[in-house]
């Protein structure tokens, strides 16, 4: 069940991808999601490229499953990583922040399968004609770096406007929000915030706690007038940063107050200080587990809702 084109596509078990997180999809966390039947990511972020083959590398010891690397296309080390991915046979690649347009033939001649991240129909259109193989299309409602349309008007405009499959991504965390994307037009998801809520994620405690307290509300955008909005947990640093943005403060200003923020939150714990990166979907993660309990939780609710739709098609009440 639940065999799609992006499953056939990626070679895995589950339509179901791992958000390529800056600081959190490490080669433990993408090894486990792999071994799960998922496909998991190795986040290069800004780091040189020769961490991130260390990294690839050492998720190789953990799985022979494919996996994948989200590559920041702003990164001074982007064309770098490119040629290690294609050193190393990654056999997907995920990117953001930008156009992979001048990437993808060198990709696509070692066999390497390139799916976008996206936030517009126009974007995703384009990306297509440029030869990616998939598209993952991410709604506002996602943690981190946002667009501003939400998944639910996105992504059957996508699934109308393309011919390669796509992907769902942003406010999704359990088997109702997968069935919910494909029945969008969506031929697979990616999950960010609840990756980071498993025990694999080698991220800090303080961390995963702060998503799981969250409630419906506590997620909001910082940035707006910076032209970059993050989506993040309410804590004193965006309340400070949201401060500043209401009086005026200098673009420049702003975006030097990001610095570091991410990794004082993720490494170091510090949820006031901290820049915690997470989704709308953080009022609905209520636990911490395995990579593989998420995944399979996922299918399994997701075939149990089907079941239990499935009198309507006869006229039935539920």
């Amino acid at each position: 069940m639940f065999n799609t084109r992006i499953s056939e596509l990626l070679n895995i078990k589950y339509p179901i991808l791992q958000g390529g997180m800056a600081w959190v999809a490490t080669h433990q966390l993408a090894a486990a999601v792999s071994n799960a039947g998922g496909l998991g990511i190795i986040a290069a972020g800004s780091l040189p490229g020769e961490i991130i083959r260390e990294e690839i590398r050492k998720l190789k010891e953990l799985t022979d499953k494919p996996f994948g690397v989200n590559i920041m296309l702003m990164s001074p080390y982007a064309e770098d990583i490119v040629g290690i991915v294609c050193e190393e046979r990654v056999p997907v690649v995920t990117t953001g922040a930008g156009n992979p347009g001048k990437y993808i033939p060198k990709l696509k001649e070692h066999d390497v399968k390139v799916i976008p991240v996206v936030p517009t129909v126009s974007l995703a259109r384009r990306v297509e004609k440029f030869g990616a193989d998939a598209i993952i299309i991410e709604g506002t409602e996602a943690g981190g770096h946002i667009g501003e349309l939400t998944t639910m008007s996105l992504v059957p405009q996508v699934a109308d406007a393309v011919d390669i499959p796509i992907i769902a991504a942003g406010g999704i965390g359990d088997g109702r929000g997968f069935l919910a994307a494909l029945a969008l037009g969506a031929e697979g998801i990616q999950m960010g915030t609840r990756f980071v809520c498993s025990k694999e994620a080698d991220v800090h405690i303080n961390y995963k706690e702060a998503i799981l307290k969250a409630k419906d509300r506590d997620a909001l955008v910082t940035g707006r007038s910076t032209g970059h909005p993050i989506r993040v947990l309410k804590n004193k640093f965006s309340k400070e940063f949201i401060e500043l943005e209401n009086k005026g403060t200098d673009v420049y200003e702003l975006a030097k107050l990001n610095v570091g923020r991410l990794k004082l939150a993720v490494r170091s714990g510090d949820v006031d200080n901290g820049s915690l990166m997470a989704g709308q979907i953080s009022g609905l993660i209520e636990e911490i587990d395995t990579c593989e309990d998420i995944i399979q939780s996922i299918v399994t609710d997701a075939s149990n809702i089907i079941d239990r739709l499935s009198p309507l098609k006869g006229g039935d009440k539920l």
